[in-house]
């Protein structure tokens, strides 16, 4: 399986997990470990700036070889985001970051505008952006002219585990896409990975999903067992769909023996 690679950066699991929603930190923590994963998010908000022995941050970071992704979830436009990530780089020492601007807080659906206006001001302040937006294949390809490192469209709003209901806009983004594509909010079965990696993205990134789970660490595997085929399966090539019956074994010259 080919490695991801984002901001030159390779990464052998193609499994994003957000840290939000478990019930403690050593679950959280195990639950890492089983995904196998290389890139661990985590709200700033849920973190403690100042205090460098924090115990979530602790819990995340005792492998050396996770990529930490600040999020910037709660800041409501695009000014905020950019001073949210400023104080990200300062506290944590790594200028990746994940872009979330979502005012709303009834649906969290990302606010477009101010999404693509922090993109473009983040990269020229020379962070790695990983902007989470909007299924819209014209915003996605703007969101790349600007720099972005990858997109994060949503699959459906966070949390739902809906599963794939923005499947025909993510087959286009995924199509129209020079940089990574991860999809990201609303999976909510190791199916809908599957299926999204089949359909050629990229990555997943899985939260509620493996966090409200009756095992949070036994589906953590399950999703990463699930991101691997689904991704073999796209490498691999995937057979043509038809309208028609095909016989597998079409010869019958064995009927005239």
């Amino acid at each position: 399986m080919k490695k991801l690679v984002i901001a030159d950066r390779e990464f052998d699991s193609r499994f994003f997990l957000g840290t939000g929603k478990f019930n403690n930190n050593k679950v959280m923590a195990d639950a890492i470990v089983a995904s196998g994963t290389e890139m661990v998010t985590v709200s700033m908000k849920r973190i403690e700036l100042e205090d460098s022995e924090d115990e979530l941050l602790t819990h995340i970071t005792r492998n050396k070889n996770i990529q930490l992704l600040p999020n910037t979830s709660g800041v409501r436009n695009a000014e905020e985001a950019v001073f949210a990530a400023q104080m990200s780089r300062e506290a944590f020492g790594t200028n990746w970051i994940k872009l979330e601007i979502h005012p709303d807080p009834k649906y969290l659906l990302p606010d477009s505008v101010e999404t693509l206006k922090a993109t473009e001001e983040l990269v020229k302040l020379g962070f790695v952006v990983l902007p989470y937006c909007q299924a819209d294949p014209t915003l996605c390809k703007h969101l790349e002219e600007a720099g972005a490192a990858t997109v994060m469209p949503l699959a459906a709003p966070i949390g739902t585990n809906k599963g794939l209901r923005m499947k025909d806009f993510l087959q286009i983004i995924i199509e129209q896409a020079n940089i990574p594509v991860v999809v990201d909010a609303g999976i909510g079965a190791p199916s809908h990975a599957a299926e999204a990696m089949e359909m050629g993205a990229d990555c997943c990134l899985i939260n509620t999903a493996v966090a409200v789970a009756g095992d949070p660490v036994e589906m953590a595997i399950a999703f990463k067992e699930a991101i691997i085929a689904g991704r073999r399966a796209y490498e691999a090539g995937l057979g043509a769909v038809s309208d028609y019956a095909e016989a597998s074994s079409p010869l019958t010259s064995f009927l005239n023996l």
